[in-house]
């Protein structure tokens, strides 16, 4: 069966399909963390010695003695095998933004031939995965090879369900026998703690005197794409590099700004029930779903969460979104664009810091200009984000987020901070050594009995800044959909606590000088904002006078690709700022920049010899069978003595030459071994290969508005986003 027979029975078959009715969903309260073994069915199945342990460990990080793991190893089998898990895992986070799991049965034998459950404490806290066989950066080689997981006690364990049995899953770190990280989570609990001690610094120096420990934490907005699985099965491109290598743009795309907040399709919102109810039974708050801008996208929110939970429930998220969609005979695409010319997907990551005793720092109350905690630890924001903007950069980097950042759908390369109207005023205030009262929102007043007033929010949103400030919390908007939103939070997380300990340095020199406590504060501050201000940027980040402005009269950096970004882990300032905050050693900072170099490069790779294989065995075979009817018509015309127009023939046969010439071009680019350095061989991929892939894409895109319909072996962009 040929290409474009398959193309055109999948738009037939999801033509005729019919939506599956909506079951009645169960009650929230009945299903709401059913499969999570949580403090309150651990408190129900423990002694109140070990449960007071436990939970002192999961809220606290407080080490936890080895007869309370047994305890809870013990009454988390119980729980689970109740549940009907025959297996647990320890799921850990490589350095690949996906998740890894190795199951192992609790099941052993007895000397009479049977067999018994059995998980003890040292079960419980530590496994034994491969270190050398995932990315790792030099650290593992294959002759040493020993790696362990080990259980996270902050992060709760759970069940998960799937159609062939239920496992009990126990998050957790993963480390080299050496001792090194090998994941996403070690830096992040690392950098919490780093954090959390700088934070009680500048708040004991500001007279708190009862300070829980500080958290940061973490709402990632999800947007992703849902194909439908008859098309996306008939597009190698999406199977293998998760985005389409090529396209031609649909006669109608989004345009007309009319998917936005629109009525959700209903096998979407059959989806979107299905899906939600399993977040919900693994204690997951999805808070928000809605159309997205793109025809086919589509967004989930969930609520604010511990940063280290978030960060696993994002990737459990995420799995259960590809796993989900695939049963509603959906692809999910989690891609940063897989589609040209149309809005790419992000993770907009709302992040903030606070504790049990002063709430959230970042939130300035009704009188921010009196909120002192708040001014510190937003000015330690604005001082982190000048400094280290190339490492926030690094942190987002990958070669599918360079389709998107920098482009009029996203925020730009170049890292500002966007305080808003009246907090803006306030540090400019500061500039100038006052603390002056600020200006509130005032009130929506429509002029219309039927609409209740409101008070207004006391500052507008900017669609276009990477780091903005939204009301209790700063949003980086510039992290992609597919990624982990660990690395960002590590980042954000190790430079505040950097500018706290600077805080904390130059708040206790002034009030050792005899300075009150809120002159000291705006010493500080104004020192801080007359450094760093020029990172404070409320306009268009998306015109070009901004980008001329950023970069050659405030001196920000603008890094359009992961090539240029990644360097930024061998700076000189940033192997200070890890080692410092002993977040991450030289050498776990050093593999990191080679374990993602190394993925850019690959991903480059992969998706240049997609372009090679699918232009020369489906795109171009397309072309020639249309040219053949062609002359065939040609032939049949000239026999009725009909002129025939060959504008068409000319220009098939000009652009499947043109792109067959490209494909060589292509080939031979990749052939390259030669580099000089990891940088040179990211840049080649950056500039020659990605430029020569675009050069192919041109000729076989006009190709497809060429071709007969009927003759066209790959699912169009009109049918994959419009079609569900």
């Amino acid at each position: 069966m040929s290409g474009n027979t398959t193309r055109l029975q999948a738009i037939d078959q999801i033509t005729n399909q019919e939506t599956t009715p909506v079951e009645k969903p169960e009650r929230l309260c009945k299903i709401w963390a059913s499969d999570v073994f949580s403090l309150s069915r651990m408190e129900n199945s423990l002694s109140k010695k070990a449960f007071k342990s436990i939970k002192k460990t999961a809220q606290t990080g407080e080490k936890l003695d080895p007869a309370t793991a047994d305890a809870v190893a013990a009454a988390m089998k119980e729980w689970a095998t109740s549940k009907g898990a025959k297996f647990f895992s320890h799921i850990f986070y490589p350095m690949t933004n996906a998740t890894a799991e190795k199951h192992d049965g609790f099941i052993i034998t007895n000397s009479d031939g049977g067999a018994i459950t059995e998980f003890t404490g040292s079960l419980l806290i530590k496994g034994e995965p491969d270190g050398s066989s995932f990315p790792n950066g030099s650290i593992r080689m294959t002759n040493a090879a020993r790696g362990y997981t080990a259980w996270d006690p902050t992060s709760p364990a759970y069940i998960m369900q799937t159609d062939n049995g239920a496992t009990l899953m126990i998050p957790s770190v993963f480390m080299s026998w050496t001792g090194e990280a090998l994941d996403k989570k070690i830096p992040l609990l690392r950098s919490n703690d780093a954090m959390n001690k700088a934070a009680q610094k500048v708040l004991s120096l500001m007279g708190e005197t009862d300070i829980a420990p500080l958290n940061s934490s973490c709402g990632a907005e999800q947007e992703y794409f849902l194909v439908d699985s008859n098309f996306a099965n008939n597009r190698p491109d999406l199977l293998l590099a998760g985005r389409t290598l090529f396209g031609a743009p649909p006669a109608k795309g989004q345009e007309f700004d009319d998917h936005y907040f629109g009525a959700i399709p209903a096998r979407v919102q059959v989806f979107m029930q299905d899906f939600e109810d399993q977040l919900y039974k693994l204690g997951i708050p999805a808070k928000t779903h809605h159309n997205e801008v793109a025809p086919g996208q589509f967004e989930i929110a969930p609520y604010f969460e511990a940063a280290n939970v978030a960060a696993d429930h994002q990737q459990l998220l995420m799995t259960l979104l590809k796993s989900t969609a695939k049963k509603h005979g959906f692809m999910c695409l989690l891609h940063e664009k897989p589609f040209a010319g149309i809005n790419g997907s992000g993770k907009h990551v709302n992040w903030s810091v606070g504790n049990a005793t002063q709430g959230n720092l970042l939130d300035p109350g009704e009188t921010p200009h009196d909120n002192l905690n708040f001014l510190l630890f937003c000015g330690a924001v604005i001082r982190g984000v000048h400094l280290f903007g190339p490492l926030l950069r690094a942190a987002i980097a990958s070669s599918a987020n360079d389709h998107r950042l920098g482009a009029n759908e996203a925020p730009p390369a170049i890292l500002s901070v966007y305080l808003g109207d009246q907090l803006e005023r306030v540090f400019n205030d500061i500039k100038e050594g006052n603390l002056n009262e600020a200006a509130g929102g005032g009130i929506m007043d429509l002029g219309l009995s039927q609409i209740l007033n409101f008070a207004r929010d006391s500052g507008d949103r900017n669609r276009t800044s990477p780091f903005a400030f939204t009301g209790n919390r700063f949003e980086f908007r510039a992290v992609g959909s597919s990624q982990s939103v660990s690395g960002p939070l590590v980042a954000m997380n190790t430079m505040l606590a950097d500018s706290l300990e600077w805080i904390a340095g130059k708040l206790e020199g002034h009030l050792n000088d005899g300075k009150e406590q809120a002159a000291a504060v705006i010493a500080v501050l104004k020192e801080l904002i007359n450094d760093h201000g020029n990172v404070v940027f409320g306009g268009d980040g998306y015109s070009t006078e901004w980008h001329k402005m950023a970069v050659e009269e405030r001196g920000l950096k603008n890094i359009p690709t992961t090539a240029d970004a990644l360097p930024a882990f061998q700076e000189a300032s940033v192997q200070k700022l890890f080692a410092d905050t002993g977040v991450l050693s030289a050498v776990e900072l050093e593999s990191r920049y080679e374990v993602y170099a190394e993925q850019y490069i690959l991903s480059i790779e992969v998706e240049a010899k997609l372009v090679i294989d699918m232009a020369k065995t489906s795109i171009y075979p397309a072309a020639m069978q249309y040219l053949t009817e062609l002359a065939v018509a040609n032939t049949t015309m000239q026999d009725l003595e009909i002129e025939m127009d060959k504008s068409t023939i000319t220009a098939v046969a000009s652009a499947a030459n043109a792109m067959i010439a490209a494909v060589a071009k292509l080939g031979d680019a990749l052939a390259q071994h030669d580099f000089e350095s990891t940088e040179a061989q990211m840049q080649f991929c950056a500039n020659d290969i990605r430029s020569l892939m675009e050069e192919v894409r041109t000729h076989a895109d006009l190709l497809e508005t060429e071709v007969a319909d009927d003759l066209w072996p790959l699912p169009k962009y009109r049918e994959m986003l419009f079609l569900k």
